[in-house]
């Protein structure tokens, strides 16, 4: 590296997302898009998409919702609230 560039530091932060609220319709969104990628679940996509489409949106969003409904604050989705902060954070300390 050259004298006079400056040295740069970079951070990922990443997360696997969560419904936009705490009930069974936004569960059911956040679940169908998270299920349905790949790298989560490997099977064969025909397979796969009858067991997502036939079961599981059909039974876990609900339960699903019940779970995010006793966590959710007021600020939303606990997930999203503390990865917001932490970018802030790393973003203020990274100006420094």
């Amino acid at each position: 590296m050259a004298g006079d560039e400056a040295q740069r530091a970079g951070v990922l932060l990443t997360n696997l997302g969560t419904p936009d609220a705490p009930d069974p319709a936004a569960t059911r969104r956040y679940l169908a898009e998270f299920l349905w990628d790949p790298r989560i679940v490997s099977l064969p996509r025909w397979l796969w998409w009858l067991i997502l489409h036939g079961i599981v949106l059909r039974v876990r969003p609900a339960r699903s919702a019940e779970a995010y409904q006793r966590i959710w604050t007021d600020e939303g989705s606990p997930l999203l609230v503390i990865s917001r902060r932490q970018q802030a954070g790393i973003q203020a300390a990274l100006a420094e």
